[in-house]
């Protein structure tokens, strides 16, 4: 496995797109072209990147940055979008994708607070994010459970 990230342009983001989750795990992501459309409409500081493994595209990650508003108190980084796609799954490609998405991220902004959120019946995720080295917070976000990691 020799993963990396690559920003998605005119020339992946279809391949992007076609990416998808088993349908049991659909309630638990956005699909990749609706993460798509937030980074170019909504504005902020959104940054989709696609994770390969070589020259094949394997998932889809999105990190951003908030500053505090009334729906959460503190200026924050986020992991906002994560997934792999199903023919990936299971293989080790989840733990290695965060993993050097945190070295990534830790190179470029430095040792920071990083939040992620999961849906609350999405245990398969909230136990992988914990194996990372994220912590639940006992906070909710958009009804999601908000973890925390101290990088």
């Amino acid at each position: 496995m020799q993963l990396e990230f690559k920003g998605i342009d005119k020339n992946n983001y279809e391949q992007c797109v076609e990416l998808t989750v088993n349908k049991e795990q659909e309630d638990f992501v956005a699909p990749n072209w609706y993460s798509l459309l937030e980074e170019k409409y909504e504005g902020g500081e959104k940054h989709p990147l696609a994770i390969y493994d070589h020259e094949k595209m394997v998932g889809f990650i999105m990190y951003c940055y908030y500053p505090a508003d009334d729906d959460y108190p503190l200026d924050s980084w986020w992991i906002e979008r994560f997934m792999i796609d199903k023919e990936f799954q299971n293989k080790g490609y989840g733990k290695a994708a965060l993993r050097k998405f945190i070295d990534y991220f830790r190179s470029e902004y430095g040792n920071i607070d990083l939040r992620i959120t999961t849906v609350p019946e999405n245990e398969v995720a909230s136990k992988l994010y914990e194996k990372i080295g994220f912590s639940k917070t006992g906070e909710i976000a958009a009804g999601e459970v908000v973890l925390h990691m101290k990088l």
